[in-house]
């Protein structure tokens, strides 16, 4: 039997690499997945959802192995899978879900009735229903015929898969706060947080023809990496409101719409740029979007924040205006994104060469070995979306010219 590896959360700061059970076609609680697939990864990628858990904001034990990002090529199908093959090589989204619950009929298969004993299942993250994570060598992906989306040419394939690996989550997510926040050709967007997600969101909203695609964040690099694809850039540590800096860039204190990429580590604007305060930043939003826009959160909370500032924070209860979003008859969505209902036509976009989401996001691989000191990087804000091949079957991207960010003038 083979080896197997992963990288396993040991506490607050500690990522580890061990060694772990190769997979079987079974799944938590001992329950039998004949109807799942083996994979050899071919990459895995670093999330800001798995820095959550890695900083010791969430309740995740000591041992869980973590990745939800996972790409693969299929070495083994169980016995009730008739048309994923040994062979193909398959984008895996992160949500788990059984094909078979009403949610999952309906398409909203991030909260799958029958993977989790609460409605949406994950790989590798706490809560989720215990299915063990993908940032390893080898992983088992159940429900294979409905879940995994197979890349039609293995050669093209390869040679594009530092954007198809983006289909596991960060694209369909930023594309997905896109579509709930109501971007459309010609309107404005504010997106918070210029980390991978927001990165993906912002050529998301692109590809569906925003006229301007604001992103703010108080980071220069992750500001940079903005721009370098064409969005406005917005440093939240100004002595500003956030309405003045839109003012500033649009002519107006106001966007037609906006997207929550941060989620429940977000901070404040101006002298409280600084400090955590993810209710400050989602009121900022209801402020800026236009009465009857519609807002887009994507950005993960969680019912348990052991490392909250605050009694209520650690209980998930944080002080929204709500009057202001009622008053502005304006429209709130969140959760997980339904992967599914998007990475069809992602990846059609992406082979057809309409949208580049490894660039705009900087995309930069690294091996198995080198992902703990990933996950390091990552905490110090680095304008880099880690991407780990663990048998080193990935040929190496050119090294991109570092962006720099110049000041904004009106």
């Amino acid at each position: 039997m083979a080896n197997n590896r992963g990288l396993a959360y040991m506490g607050p700061g500690v990522v580890e690499i061990q060694n772990i059970d190769f997979p079987k076609l079974i799944g938590p609680g001992g329950r039998k997945c004949d109807h799942g697939v083996i994979l050899k990864l071919v990459t895995t990628n670093i999330c800001g959802s798995d820095q959550h858990m890695v900083r010791g904001r969430t309740t995740a034990p000591k041992g869980i192995i973590l990745g939800h990002e996972i790409t693969g090529e299929v070495i083994e199908a169980g016995r009730d899978v008739e048309y994923i093959k040994v062979g193909d090589i398959v984008s895996v989204p992160f949500n788990v879900a059984c094909g078979r619950c009403r949610n999952c009929k309906e398409g909203n298969t991030g909260i799958c009735l029958n993977v989790n004993t609460v409605p949406g299942g994950a790989y590798g993250y706490v809560g989720m229903g215990g299915w063990i994570g993908g940032q390893a060598e080898y992983v088992m992906v159940p429900y294979a015929d409905f879940n995994l989306l197979k890349f039609p040419d293995k050669e093209q394939a390869m040679e594009k898969i530092m954007d198809l690996t983006l289909l596991s989550d960060i694209l369909p997510t930023g594309y997905d706060g896109a579509v709930n926040a109501g971007v459309k050709p010609g309107m404005t967007v504010y997106i918070a947080g210029a980390g991978p997600v927001g990165l993906a969101c912002a050529v998301s909203c692109q590809l569906l023809g925003a006229a301007c695609v604001i992103v703010g964040d108080l980071n220069p690099e992750r500001l940079a990496q903005a721009k370098s694809f064409g969005c406005e850039p917005l440093d939240v540590s100004m002595d500003a409101t956030l309405a003045e800096q839109i003012d500033n860039i649009l002519g107006i204190p106001e966007v037609d719409c906006a997207v929550d990429c941060v989620g429940f580590e977000g901070h404040g604007h101006g002298h409280d740029a600084k400090k955590e305060a993810p209710a400050e930043m989602l009121n900022d939003l209801m402020n800026v979007t236009r009465a009857g826009g519609h807002l887009g959160i994507p950005g993960l909370y969680v019912p348990e924040d052991p490392g909250a500032k605050d009694e209520n924070a650690k209980l998930g209860i944080l002080g929204l205006r709500i009057g202001v979003g009622w008053s502005k008859s304006q429209h709130l969505h969140m959760g997980q994104a339904p992967v599914m209902r998007y990475h069809r036509q992602l990846m059609q976009a992406i082979l057809h060469e309409k949208i580049q989401p490894a660039k705009a996001v900087n995309v930069t691989l690294i091996s198995l070995e080198e992902a703990p000191q990933g996950y390091k990087d990552f905490d110090k804000g680095v304008s880099k979306k880690f991407v780990i091949d663990p048998h080193g079957s990935v040929k190496k991207p050119k090294v991109k010219e570092e962006a720099t960010l110049e000041p904004h003038h009106n």
